[in-house]
């Protein structure tokens, strides 16, 4: 008997068997029903499809959390092609060397990445042959995005659920930032093995959109789960805690997903009412560990069980959550999603005992296709039995609640986003009164890590903190920027003359 038959799919497909008169989004206010944004992505499938973009082309996304992004994303992926989510904010250097990575041939720039736009050098990437702008002045050589909206509409492009739908960029777990693959099959199976818990999104919920919708989990735990079940979301650009309290309360909303940051501006915000949250009815907290203290004080004073969970880009991202029922574990990240198998692995390979320290293994339909043009960097974290070997470490409890410890890797994250110190180490050192380098992350009561970096000036030279965090802001997102420069005589290394950071702080904090 041959393999059984594949049946495309197409992530797109998730807003089209929603009531037309169903709000799905609201965006600066105005809201757009799912009848409206099935045409309006409907348009710009039509759109760029004149452009010649179809199955397999890159297409660069510099929005923030507004329509833009949304439409984009879906008329993208619809045609079979793949989306490139990009932070609109990051400098002009840092978007150079990501477009010149997946080679795009074509970039949609929001209003947010306008500034940044100017300063990419497009000689770099020679494969971008179509700039659209969304809004406002358009240049010689741009394209109005409202020119796209006004084409003829085309069909959505099934496909092989093994085709790539988007790219994210991650330090993930190999090394310096690569664009991580992820498949239609890879975002449906994890929205699914969402949807598999007892407590999960439905159709009348209205989800609290702040999670940057460049990020994964923005993008399928708020868009992808929300839009499969018909929910309403709420897209917000920038997170401020008195905003977001009106915008709960005014808005009902009932499912308020976050980083362990929004948690701590919410416990420590002695004016909030306590029945702020009254119409809350899921709270999530990922993207890095949440704090017990933080967990603790948000439910006694709000009333807000917070759901913690684990994920990670190469897993589309969700591996595990607490969100399935009335048990209540402060510390754990919860349990194995249904359809995720997790493997606690020692140091000799085999499985660690229960409440031994290991590294966390994944599999499942949602694990990645590999880093784009990566191979050596793909077969140090996937192997041939399908595994994802996550460079964190945890341990499990006798009824398989993880508990994260600590990452095998080098690998800061500040405010759920990765950093590589890597990345950051060589901005530094590019700076001409830099000698030496080594960055670090050091824990932060509001964004989980900072980055700290240890310098060792240049015989001769000059140089301040604030001179060394505003050169790595020219060239680095502002969360990956020290906050924290530390001015030493050497740096601690091996005999062959290797970083060791893991004795860095001790070796100069003395």
């Amino acid at each position: 008997m041959g393999d059984p038959k594949v049946e495309p799919v197409n992530v797109a497909r998730m807003i089209e068997p929603h009531p037309a008169e169903k709000v799905a989004i609201i965006s600066r206010n105005r809201p757009t029903t799912y009848g409206e944004l099935r045409d309006q992505v409907a348009h710009l499938r039509g759109g760029l499809a004149s452009l010649g973009v179809g199955p397999g082309d890159r297409v660069a996304m510099l929005c923030a959390n507004n329509r833009y992004f949304v439409i984009s994303y879906l008329a993208i992926t619809g045609l079979g092609a793949i989306a490139v989510p990009l932070n609109p904010v990051s400098p002009g250097p840092e978007l150079t060397v990501e477009l010149g990575v997946v080679e795009p041939v074509a970039a949609i720039v929001g209003p947010a990445a306008r500034g940044q736009w100017a300063d990419v050098d497009l000689a770099a990437v020679p494969s971008l042959a179509h700039v659209v702008v969304a809004e406002g002045a358009v240049a010689e050589g741009e394209l109005a995005l409202a020119d796209l909206l006004a084409a003829d509409p085309a069909p959505i492009v099934d496909v092989d659920p093994d085709t790539t739908a988007v790219m994210m960029f991650t330090s993930g777990t190999a090394g310096s930032p690569r664009a991580a693959m992820l498949s239609h099959g890879n975002l449906l199976g994890n929205i699914h093995q969402s949807l598999s818990s007892r407590t999960h999104t439905e159709s009348d919920d209205v989800v609290y959109g702040v999670l940057p919708l460049f990020h994964i989990f923005g993008l399928n735990v708020v868009l992808g789960v929300s839009f499969t079940m018909g929910a309403t979301v709420l897209l917000v650009q920038r997170f401020d805690p008195t905003t977001a309290a009106e915008s709960v309360v005014s808005r009902g909303i009932t499912v308020l997903p976050g980083a362990p940051a929004m948690w701590v501006a919410f416990a420590h915000f002695d004016e909030l009412p306590a029945d702020t949250f009254r119409t809350v009815r899921i709270a999530l907290s990922g993207a890095s560990k949440l704090p017990v203290s933080v967990a603790e004080k948000v439910e006694q004073r709000f009333g807000v069980r917070i759901a913690e969970g684990y994920g990670l880009t190469e897993a589309a991202p969700v591996v595990t959550s607490s969100s399935g029922g009335p048990e209540r574990r402060y510390g754990s990240v919860g349990k194995a999603l249904p359809g995720v198998e997790v493997r606690i692995v020692g140091d000799s390979g085999a499985d660690a005992l229960v409440g031994d320290v290991g590294e966390i293994w994944v599999r499942g339909e949602n694990v990645f296709q590999g880093y784009w043009r990566e191979p050596e960097a793909t077969a140090r974290v996937l192997d041939d039995q399908g595994w994802l070997h996550t460079g964190d470490l945890g341990t499990v409890d006798d009824d398989g609640w993880l508990y994260l410890v600590d990452r095998a890797k080098d690998l800061i994250i500040v405010s759920g986003f990765n950093v590589f110190p890597a990345e950051v180490e060589e901005v530094l050192a590019a700076h001409p009164a830099v000698a030496e380098v080594g960055v670090v992350g050091v824990p932060h009561p509001h964004t989980g890590e900072a980055v700290k970096a240890y310098v060792v000036v240049a015989e001769g030279a000059q140089v301040d903190e604030d001179a060394l965090i505003d050169h790595c802001c020219a060239y680095l997102a502002r969360y990956k920027a020290p906050s924290k420069v530390v001015f030493v005589d050497q740096l601690p290394r091996n005999t062959s003359g290797k970083l060791l950071r893991r004795d860095l702080a001790a070796f100069v904090d003395v």
